[in-house]
């Protein structure tokens, strides 16, 4: 049986992106639905100063704002070929969470969904965190900012977001390609930003489709995030 009450809420994810997220805390039963018009959703996230990553799972009838389901015995969801216990909450519905130490759950991982029909669904990725090798120091001159990677390969994309104190500001929120193991801010990117304390969040991400979902399709979002803080300076 369905437990109704279907809501739009606002989401602040990874703190300075903000979207609105039309969500259902229902949970449906999967022995109530057919098991290729299930909707995946899978993210997993972790930031430097909290040391864990979390891997949160979950199903839906009704596609990506759909109804959460509660997989029923002999359904199984595993994370490298440990079955998760499937937990519930008012806001978010239905959903598998584990959450482990950063630097333990760097590298590949594997998802497996196994419906009730016994079909399986297997998802691989990787999990990246990287390390700021350069020193922020407390204060820096206006100027193009070069920042040191490691734990990237060249060619890997970086979203960085820097926020001033002043509300006219146009900010930053882009993405900077790796080269040589370091990303470089244009100057003439920096004069969005006034003299004062400012605020920088990088970001490595990656977004896409399921490669094996069920016909529904599904999704995942990797992010792993650092953040940093300096005052800038004219020269």
């Amino acid at each position: 049986m369905l437990r109704p009450a279907r809501f739009c809420f606002p989401v602040i994810f990874f703190s300075a992106i903000i979207f609105f997220s039309c969500s259902s805390n229902e949970i449906g039963n999967s022995k109530d639905v057919n098991p290729d018009a299930i909707y995946f959703e899978y993210k997993i996230w972790g930031e430097e100063k909290d040391s864990l990553v979390t891997v949160l799972l979950q199903y839906r009838m009704g596609g990506k704002n759909g109804t959460t389901l509660l997989p029923s015995s002999p359904a199984v969801v595993k994370l490298d070929g440990e079955a998760l216990v499937v937990d519930s909450a008012r806001l978010t519905g239905a959903f598998y969470e584990k959450q482990f130490p950063i630097k333990q759950f760097a590298g590949k991982h594997q998802i497996s969904f196994v419906n009730l029909k016994g079909k399986e669904h297997k998802e691989e990725f990787s999990f990246e965190p990287f390390e700021l090798v350069t020193k922020l120091d407390s204060q820096v001159k206006r100027g193009k900012m070069i920042f040191e990677l490691s734990g990237l390969s060249d060619g890997d994309s970086i979203r960085v977001i820097a926020v001033d104190t002043a509300f006219e500001s146009n900010d930053i929120n882009d993405f900077f390609v790796v080269k040589n193991g370091r990303i470089t801010i244009p100057e003439a990117q920096l004069k969005n930003l006034v003299n004062g304390p400012v605020s920088f969040e990088f970001f490595k991400e990656e977004e896409r489709e399921l490669r094996n979902p069920s016909r529904e399709g599904g999704k995942i979002l990797v992010t792993y995030e650092l953040r940093r803080e300096t005052v800038i300076i004219d020269d």
